[in-house]
């Protein structure tokens, strides 16, 4: 029996890493198993233009008739400035070549801001996520449907399918977590945003890592992942003075990361709210690990059955207490670390995924 062929279709890649192709060949790899075959395409206009690119989309559109073609959508997939008007121009070639159309919503809300510049792309955004929910089959989204605040008309249109992390998979039992760390209790941050927000983060994770070490002695912090050795300098400049370990990794292969999450005691997760399309969230979730997280408008169940701490970023040291908590009381910390594990079983590995967007798309069939 042949498998269906499906189409994931991307905007220009992201750098230093692209968390949505390997999210496609994650997925791609666990639908193997539900007699999918998907193939990534992308729509290389930042290297041709877009006049270019949309003429080779036409062309290669004309063998996708009758096939999903799942469009990727970030704002910044298809727009330098993150005013993706052309994506609805994709949507409309691939509707006129037949195919079935399908959008995967991996960008949930408009951008912030309080700019003039900040307002108008909020807006440009806004038009091109509703009117490409308008323009689709169907349509995927990361968080729960009911947590997305601007849909209004088409509330049945789609489904919710979390993220899982971009990782090869972890093994539960980490024997050898304690040789491997020394005896020290390891604090794991997965990246940092750039700019004013990674300097709110660096300060945030700053404070409360001193502070628990402060209190329970000797700490390893491993910072690993996007903008990681940017934030080198800062880093060790603040615990010069303290009784912390710093490691600062960078952007690791998967491989590596998983080695480094699995022997970590907790992951600091301060990029903003957590939720179900948070990844290098869920990753420490793969990795069996508690994680210490802040909740918004988009944290709802499922993320919520893994192992969670949460602290307020209003209350003053807050993420100090929380920290000390998780890494003194043991108990405490291993059932944390058992929930994200069954979290994982049940609703994060690329099988359980995987499983979803097939019977999704066998349904819509």
């Amino acid at each position: 029996m042949s498998r269906q062929r499906v189409i994931a279709l991307l905007g220009r890649p992201d750098a230093p890493t692209d968390a949505v192709e390997e999210y496609c060949r994650y997925l791609g790899e666990a639908l193997l198993a539900e007699d999918f075959e998907l193939i990534i395409e992308r729509v290389d206009w930042n290297v041709t233009g877009w006049n270019r690119a949309a003429n080779a989309l036409r062309r290669r559109a004309e063998g996708w008739r009758g096939t999903w073609v799942l469009v990727q959508y970030t704002a910044l997939a298809w727009s330098a400035r993150g005013f993706p008007l052309r994506f609805l121009r994709v949507l409309k070639s691939l509707k006129a070549a037949g195919a079935r159309v399908g959008v995967v919503f991996h960008d949930i809300e408009p951008y912030g801001g309080t700019r003039v510049i900040d307002g108008l792309r909020r807006c440009v955004q806004l038009h091109v996520m509703r009117k490409g929910l308008g323009l689709s089959d169907t349509a995927v989204f990361t968080v729960p449907m009911e947590r997305v605040s601007w849909i209004k008309h088409e509330p049945h249109k789609g489904c919710f399918i979390p993220v899982g992390a971009n990782l090869p998979a972890s093994t539960e039992a980490n024997s050898g977590k304690d040789i491997l760390r020394g005896g020290k209790l390891s604090v794991a941050v997965f990246g940092i945003t750039g700019g004013e927000s990674g300097r709110w983060e660096i300060e945030n994770v700053v404070e409360a890592v001193r502070f628990a070490a402060s209190r329970i002695g000797n700490l390893r912090l491993i910072v690993l992942g996007r903008n990681a050795q940017s934030a080198e300098a800062e880093l060790t400049n603040r615990f010069r003075d303290s009784q912390v370990e710093l490691h600062v990794l960078g952007v690791l292969p998967g491989e590596d990361v998983v080695r480094t999450l699995s022997v970590s005691d907790v992951l600091l997760f301060v990029r903003g709210p957590i939720s179900t399309r948070r990844g290098s969230a869920i990753a420490g979730i793969a990795c069996g690990l508690p994680v210490i997280a802040f909740e918004g408008s988009e944290t709802a169940p499922p993320i919520t059955e893994a192992g969670l701490a949460f602290f307020s970023p209003q209350k003053k040291g807050d993420l100090g207490n929380v920290l000390l908590r998780v890494l003194e009381d043991e108990h405490y910390r291993t059932s944390l670390a058992q929930r994200s594990l069954l979290a994982q079983r049940q609703y994060f590995s690329w099988r359980v995924i995987a499983a979803r967007y097939a019977e999704f798309l066998r349904r819509q069939s």
